[in-house]
């Protein structure tokens, strides 16, 4: 039998041993504690603000995923060469995050399982290896996106080199990763506080670059594609916002993090869940769409050349100042590391929900890293390689958008659960035009 994971694990004793219906004391550790509250909140012994954030956390970490090294690469590049016109894709990318990190959390929540647990239950094994290994060629993908990012950021900011600033980057993760053994709450308020940090540094770069926030409220709304090259930055915008990782995480955060008892439970739950989606990936939203505004005021008018990182930041300091610059690499550092920690995080958990095995951190670092060391080795352009990254990954898409949709419309396995006819049409609808998008971009790539 597969081992369950020790979060699940450290849960479930937590469950057995203390009487969560009416807990009498407050257990030490702040897992444990979220947990009391959070059975408080259920038996309708407390209420108020600490009631929802006491069920916030899941949305918050897979939200980081939205905020990657990956997205400041294409929203550069399309702020840089095409303004405010690809906005729209922005949006849409969001909208279909939204929609997918929410069933994605309702599966885990509903089932007790996460989603790649679940394919292994209920597809063939061929199609459960072929799935694992697409998934781990993602996996890969994203922390070719997630180290380059924050060495780059580390390596503009120390004047260090590119491979010593992923060294550093390796370090710190590893660091991070190390609090998951006090439980799921010290990670999440950590990856909580640094998506504060990130907020606050696109906050400052909106009063510091100059906006025409006219022309951003109608590109926004104003589906536009100038060219093949637009095209190629819009399935990279679309695989850099709704990442397969993600997915296949947010399932696993929730399935097992407040025990629920009963359908009442349940839907309480859910609500909340719902709710943190919303939020979490409405600012993760916002972040993108300054990333691009940042980029289009900055650069457009008179720098549509600028298409890396590396020279994002140069022309910043004479064009805004080193505060823009200055906040924009620390944005970036702390996108990249902590991106990092939460792909390491649904690595092993798509490891082992596929064949049913887990590995050292330290080992599953080492195997999705490499790639990205090769690649700077190699003396690879790291933007060229950070799109090229999100493009691997909304070909790998479809692949957990599919399952999730096949799982969450099968009443035999969701019960009173299961997607509403709306929730199906509409969830089949984001996964055709991811579908459309990758078949519009493989025929422009190989025809």
């Amino acid at each position: 039998m597969p081992r369950r994971c020790k979060t699940t694990e450290a849960m479930t004793n937590l469950d057995e041993s203390l009487d969560m219906t009416e807990p009498t004391g407050r257990p030490g550790s702040l897992s444990d504690r979220t947990l009391v509250t959070a059975r408080q909140v259920l038996a309708g012994q407390r209420g108020g603000l600490r009631a929802s954030l006491a069920f916030a956390g899941p949305a918050v970490v897979a939200s980081i995923a939205y905020m990657d090294p990956g997205n400041f690469a294409t929203n550069i590049q399309a702020g840089a060469k095409y303004g405010y016109g690809l906005l729209w894709v922005v949006l849409l990318a969001n909208v279909i995050a939204m929609l997918f990190q929410g069933l994605s959390a309702k599966l885990g929540i509903v089932t007790g399982k996460n989603l790649a647990e679940m394919c292994r239950d209920h597809f063939s094994r061929p199609v459960v290896l072929a799935m694992w290994a697409v998934s781990e060629i993602a996996a890969m993908a994203t922390d070719l996106a997630e180290f380059l990012g924050g060495a780059i950021g580390l390596s503009l900011l120390l004047h260090m080199p590119l491979l010593a600033g992923m060294g550093v980057t390796a370090v710190v993760t590893y660091g991070l990763l190390m609090f998951e053994g006090y439980g799921f709450r010290p990670l999440e308020l950590i990856i909580g506080a640094i998506v504060g940090v990130i907020c606050l540094c696109y906050l400052l770069e909106m009063f510091i670059a100059p906006v025409d926030w006219a022309s951003a409220a109608y590109h926004l709304v104003t589906p536009e594609i100038a060219d093949a090259e637009a095209l190629l930055l819009a399935v990279g915008i679309i695989g850099a916002t709704v990442m397969p990782h993600a997915i296949y995480l947010h399932s696993g955060l929730t399935q097992a993090r407040v025990p629920v008892r009963s359908d009442t439970e349940r839907r309480k739950v859910l609500r909340f869940s719902n709710r943190e989606v919303v939020v979490a990936l409405a600012v993760a939203g916002l972040v993108n769409i300054a990333m691009v505004m940042m980029a289009s005021g900055a650069f457009h008018a008179g720098h549509p050349e600028v298409a890396e990182i590396e020279t994002a930041y140069h022309t910043l300091t004479p064009l805004l100042g080193a505060a823009a610059s200055g906040i924009f690499l620390v944005s970036l550092i702390a996108s990249g590391i902590s991106a990092s920690t939460v792909g390491t995080m649904a690595g092993q958990m798509i490891m082992q929900g596929f064949v049913g095995f887990r590995i050292p951190i330290w080992l599953r670092r080492l195997v999705t890293m490499v790639p990205a060391f090769v690649v700077v080795a190699l003396g690879v352009n790291a933007t060229s390689a950070l799109v090229i990254s999100q493009v691997v990954l909304s070909i790998a898409l479809p692949l957990p958008m599919i399952a999730l949709v096949i799982f969450t419309n099968r009443r035999d396995i969701m019960g009173a659960f299961a997607n509403s006819r709306v929730t199906r049409i509409v969830a089949l609808i984001g996964t055709a035009v991811v579908l459309a998008l990758n078949v519009v971009l493989i025929a422009q790539t190989f025809l």
